[in-house]
């Protein structure tokens, strides 16, 4: 027997023991069910083993399938140091940069930045990730970070680079009556310090619009579904909304800049890191809700 293994088919493997599903697996790996389908099948069969019981529950790692999973997950971690240790040999700041934020930073702080450090920087390619859920920058699933934080990895390395706050808004011609309505998060956000707030002033139990991210509740409150708590950057640079009060000091977050150790000295990344960590300084006042007059 040949006894050749494809790198691409142990990330299979490994896709399918974290995700549990194949289905999981080839979203992850940007591929098609079938394709996941078809490989572990091949895999199995050259292999002469079971790698995974199929159930109800989806798919359960069998021992030998847990075993080609833990050598996978060595050979992408000393694949991801070579690529880190080699990339980080640079001098001339140029190539690709993959950066995840939040949705809400993209849209109400850095997209502004991005553009123009594309202007100062035209050989960097920026890729950028909008999402609310974590990469793994040790994994190469992104190259930087911009991410609120109380106490970011400490495999990573960066700095706190600002301090969002966030405050209650409404829009500005919201009838009256309307106004004890509230706008909040539901369960899927996993924003716990939020939802603690509101039901500790009794604001929870008025909250009969919720959504799974704060675009949502921002687009909610731009269409007059009553009262919410934004970020003050997003919320004081809507002109349709006003600010009810200050800041609510126990949701202030600091806003981190982060990226792999082995990362921060390749020209192309210390260019991004040290581009936005100039633009986050000055954006101060925007972060911290003290560019407006509340209502």
């Amino acid at each position: 027997m040949n006894s050749d293994l494809n790198w691409d088919d142990l990330k299979i493997v490994l896709a399918i023991a974290e995700k549990g599903s194949l289905s999981g697996a080839a979203r992850h790996l940007g591929v098609s069910h079938a394709t996941v389908f078809r490989r572990l099948n091949d895999l199995e069969e050259h292999l002469g083993v079971e790698l995974f019981l199929r159930d109800r529950r989806g798919y359960q790692v069998t021992t030998a399938g847990q075993e080609v999973a833990d050598n996978a997950q060595d050979i992408a971690t000393a694949i991801s140091a070579v690529e880190r240790r080699v990339i980080g040999r640079d001098l001339k700041p140029s190539g690709t940069v993959r950066l995840t934020t939040t949705d809400t930073l993209l849209w109400g702080v850095l997209s502004p930045i991005l553009s123009q450090f594309r202007s100062t920087f035209p050989d960097i390619a920026l890729e950028v990730i909008a999402s609310n859920n974590l990469f793994d920058l040790s994994r190469r699933e992104a190259d930087v970070a911009l991410r609120p934080a109380t106490n970011p990895p400490e495999i990573l390395v960066g700095k706190k680079v600002g301090v969002i706050t966030q405050a209650i808004y409404r829009h500005r011609d919201l009838p009256v009556d309307e106004a004890t309505n509230w706008v909040g998060p539901d369960d899927a956000m996993g924003y716990p310090p939020l939802r603690n707030w509101m039901d500790q002033n009794g604001f929870l139990a008025h909250c009969d619009y919720r959504c799974d991210t704060i675009m949502g509740m921002f687009a909610a409150l731009h269409n007059k579904a009553g009262q919410g708590i934004l970020p003050c950057y997003l919320g004081d640079g809507a002109k349709e909304l006003i600010r009810v009060g200050d800041p609510i000091d126990p949701l202030a977050t600091d806003l981190w800049l982060l990226t792999h150790p082995d990362l921060q000295r390749t020209a192309r990344i210390r260019a991004v890191l040290d581009f936005i960590d100039d633009a986050m300084r000055h954006l101060a006042p925007k972060l911290g809700g003290t560019a407006v007059e509340t209502d």
